[in-house]
């Protein structure tokens, strides 16, 4: 008797099919990673949003202002107070190797765009949500006690 047989149940795809869905899934994936942003990007993403608040890009290219931007913390606001006026530094050692220097006004229209970009982000994550309002959550199992009709430790998960 033959040790290797198929059940009855199970039928094989034609190999044109099989080939496009590996085909398909591995255009799913090209374009996943495609999308992802990379460190770099997502700082130069944020220092083009410090030069539309206003903040000045000053270059480290003397060996002198080299080795002043390495003892900022990198990526980061650094408040420094002359007398009567405040300014706002952030270097980035590793995308420009330049340094940002921006006003109190500046700043504050920096966080303005930044709480605007986050609003519009919310609004356009819970326009996702409503849009996909149908999907059958309930094949994911359980939420846990209090997340609605058939879900809870009543009901047998």
């Amino acid at each position: 008797m033959s040790a290797s047989f198929r059940s009855a149940g199970s039928v094989r795809a034609p190999s044109g099919i099989r080939s496009l869905r590996a085909g398909a899934a591995a255009l799913v994936a090209v374009v996943a990673l495609c999308s992802c942003e990379t460190q770099q990007e997502r700082i130069a993403h944020h220092e083009d949003n410090l030069a539309a608040a206003g903040f000045i890009v000053r270059p480290a290219n003397t060996p002198e202002r080299i080795a002043m931007l390495s003892q900022l913390p990198p990526n980061r606001f650094v408040m420094r107070v002359h007398g009567d006026t405040v300014h706002y530094v952030y270097a980035d050692p590793m995308v420009c190797g330049c340094l940002y220097i921006g006003t109190q006004q500046a700043y504050n229209q920096y966080k303005r765009d930044r709480l605007e970009q986050h609003m519009v982000d919310e609004q356009a994550m819970a326009a996702e949500m409503y849009n996909n309002a149908s999907w059958n959550w309930s094949a994911w199992g359980p939420w846990g006690p209090g997340y609605g009709f058939a879900f809870g430790p009543t009901m047998g998960w």
